[in-house]
């Protein structure tokens, strides 16, 4: 009781709740795009199946800290710089992202187009599902070492990790259609994993950027782009010129 009555626990946990939901918006770009490959009867499946794992993922690697500690610490040295476990997986993972974002980018520009049959749906689930897998690992782990930094009363870290889980599950059905709907929305939330791939890849190597820089700018992004999209919705919705009933064109003189 004393912990829920001090201040401090609470602004811990709004902060670490409002920072995991920006986290979790990385991993809903990257689930919805990768549902959207699948039939439109397994897409909303794939992403609530993706973001469970997400969660799984996140609340078991909660639940191993001392382990998750461990991974920060160093396993050799190359031109001047540490790399632990943490890093080598942060640089795996960008290099993934990078690589599966570019070749979605390529795939949209040469106008590629892919069929999915009968036999081949599961595997195609199947497979969607592992790389949804291989990137909540990435995710989730610097989640939960940025949870651990913040704060040391677990409760409060878990609080966090439910509250992010239920905003992805509330969102990630919308905001995936809302992106297959519209091709630019797609090609700049590929654009926006690759630069989060980037981020990755520079953390790895000991070179952090600040968050708030590269939400920033995705926030600026989306912003003109809706603007876009508003501009040619009113464009589109603009009806022709009426045109003049014979008998109002004027009188016979």
């Amino acid at each position: 009781m004393e912990l829920l009555a001090n201040p401090e626990i609470w602004i811990a946990l709004a902060t670490l709740t409002a920072l995991e939901l920006v986290l979790g918006i990385d991993n809903i770009i990257f689930i919805s795009i990768l549902a959207g490959k699948l039939p439109v009867e397994q897409r909303n499946k794939a992403r609530r199946l993706g973001i469970m794992l997400a969660a799984v993922t996140r609340l078991g690697l909660l639940l191993t800290i001392a382990w998750i500690v461990g991974l920060t610490a160093p396993l050799f040295s190359l031109f001047g710089h540490a790399f632990s476990w943490r890093d080598l997986i942060l640089i795996g993972g960008g290099l993934f992202l990078i690589a599966k974002a570019t070749h979605e980018i390529h795939q949209k520009l040469e106008g590629a187009t892919e069929q999915v049959t009968a036999g081949t749906a599961a595997a195609t689930f199947g497979g969607v599902i592992v790389q949804i897998m291989l990137l909540d690992v990435v995710f989730s782990l610097d989640s939960i070492i940025t949870a651990v930094g913040m704060v040391d009363q677990r409760w409060v870290m878990v609080t966090a990790i439910l509250a992010s889980i239920g905003f992805m599950l509330a969102f990630a059905r919308p905001l995936g259609e809302f992106v297959e709907r519209h091709p630019t929305v797609k090609v700049l939330a590929l654009s926006f994993l690759i630069m989060i791939g980037l981020v990755l890849m520079a953390d790895g190597f000991g070179q952090h950027i600040p968050k708030g820089y590269v939400y920033t700018a995705m926030a600026f992004s989306v912003f003109v782009e809706l603007i876009n999209l508003w501009m040619r919705r009113r464009a589109a919705s603009q009806v022709a010129p009426v045109a003049l009933h014979e008998k109002y064109r004027g009188e016979p003189g």
